[in-house]
């Protein structure tokens, strides 16, 4: 499946160490996951991102789960699965008043989860197509549609040959673009080098520049990675 289709999961949970496992969790089967710690958190992203689905958890310090349900409600129509340590019926119940979609009581089972994610975006297929493209680049996130560069709410200003490089790589994410496509797709003419050395160099220099707006450590790209003796890949979260 490719990166764009993916659908992008919201989490919401004040334990780290939960929102980490269902992070990962949850990108072994093919979702795009953004992780947020609280509510003020929830909203700050959701501000400039839009979701397919949200999985939240109610017991959170400050604004609960609940209240944020019933205050997302009154503008987004985004599917929300709620967790809770709180099983009981009248809990459950309180829940869906407040507009969660469903509401899984912990302790649960990954594959519950998963089953419960599955169902509810089938049941919302337009949804899940309709909104816009993002790929996430760790803290990063870069939006398709408008070809922007977002670090949680404000914009990464790019040169406009990095927008166009950030355009192709999209494209292809996941996929290797050779520097001779680079050039070619950015209207360079190649150098008079017999071997083209130029262009390529040329290449390279812009590569080096955009890694150092989306990598943390440029020298160590985990995003757009150098394929050695084939070019270049963008490998999104």
């Amino acid at each position: 499946m490719p990166y764009s289709a993916d659908p992008h999961l919201l989490i919401i949970d004040d334990d780290e160490r939960i929102r980490t496992l269902l992070k990962g969790f949850l990108q072994r089967h093919g979702f795009l996951v953004t992780a947020a710690r609280d509510a003020a958190h929830a909203r700050s992203l959701l501000s400039g991102l839009e979701f397919n689905l949200i999985v939240m958890d109610v017991m959170m310090p400050g604004e609960d789960g609940l209240s944020l349900t019933r205050d997302l409600r009154k503008t987004i129509a985004t599917p929300i699965l709620l967790l809770t340590a709180r099983g009981e019926t009248r809990d459950r119940i309180e829940g869906l008043e407040a507009g969660a979609d469903d509401y899984l009581p912990k302790p649960f089972e990954p594959k519950e989860l998963l089953l419960r994610i599955n169902a509810i975006l089938r049941r919302v297929p337009q949804d899940a197509e309709t909104g816009p493209k993002f790929l996430s680049l760790g803290p990063l996130k870069y939006d398709q549609d408008r070809g922007e560069l977002w670090d949680g709410e404000s914009p990464v200003k790019l040169t406009a040959t990095e927008v166009q490089l950030m355009k192709i790589f999209a494209s292809h994410a996941g996929e290797v673009v050779s520097r001779t496509a680079l050039i070619e797709e950015l209207g360079r003419e190649r150098s008079a080098n017999e071997d083209g050395s130029g262009g390529d160099r040329a290449v390279d220099v812009q590569i080096t520049r955009l890694r150092r707006k989306i990598e943390r450590d440029p020298r160590e790209p985990r995003y757009l990675q150098t394929v050695r003796g084939l070019g270049y890949m963008l490998a999104p979260d």
